[in-house]
C-alpha cells in the first residue's frame, strides 16, 4: 500500500461507525488509478488500427462510425482512446467485476515529462527488482 492510501477498513464514510460499533465495514468497490504516458512511434499505424476497429464494429451506428472515424483521423490521442479497453485490465482477475470505467487521453508537453522524470528512479528500481527476480527464477530452474 502506498503511503498516501487509506486502508480499506477505515474509509472516511464509515470510520465513525466502525469506531462506535467496534466493527469495520469494507466497501466492495475499489478505485484503481492507472496513469500511462506513451510515445507515439508510428501515428499512421496507430490511426489505421483505430479506424479498422471502428469500421469493424458491427454494433456501432453508421452516423457514430462516421463521427468516430473523423475524430480518430485527426487526433492520435483519440485513436488510443478507441483502442484501449479498461475492461482488459481486470478481465482475468478472479472475483472482480468491472463496475464503472472512464478514460481519456491528452497530449503531454515537455514540462509534464520533466515532472514525470522524478519517477524514473522508481521505474528503474522496479525494473531492476523484476530482472533480479526473473534471474533468480531462471537459476532455480537450471538447478
Amino acid at each position: 500500500m502506498a503511503a498516501d492510501e487509506t486502508p480499506r477498513s477505515e474509509s472516511s464514510s464509515n470510520a465513525g461507525n466502525a469506531a462506535s460499533t467496534g466493527t469495520a465495514e469494507l466497501s466492495p468497490h475499489i478505485r484503481l488509478r492507472v496513469e500511462l504516458v506513451v510515445e507515439i512511434a508510428d501515428a499512421n499505424a496507430l490511426t489505421r488500427a483505430a479506424l479498422d476497429r471502428v469500421q469493424g464494429d458491427e454494433l456501432m451506428p453508421d452516423e457514430e462510425r462516421a463521427h468516430a472515424s473523423e475524430i480518430i483521423a485527426g487526433d492520435a490521442g483519440e485513436a488510443i482512446a478507441y483502442l484501449v479497453e479498461p475492461f482488459d485490465l481486470v478481465r482475468e482477475l478472479p472475483g472482480v467485476e468491472l463496475a464503472h470505467a472512464s478514460w481519456g487521453s491528452e497530449e503531454v508537453g515537455d514540462d509534464d515529462l520533466d515532472a514525470l522524470a522524478a519517477f524514473d528512479d522508481l521505474d528503474q528500481g522496479l525494473e531492476h527488482d523484476l530482472y533480479e527476480e526473473s534471474e533468480d527464477d531462471l537459476e532455480h530452474v537450471r538447478r
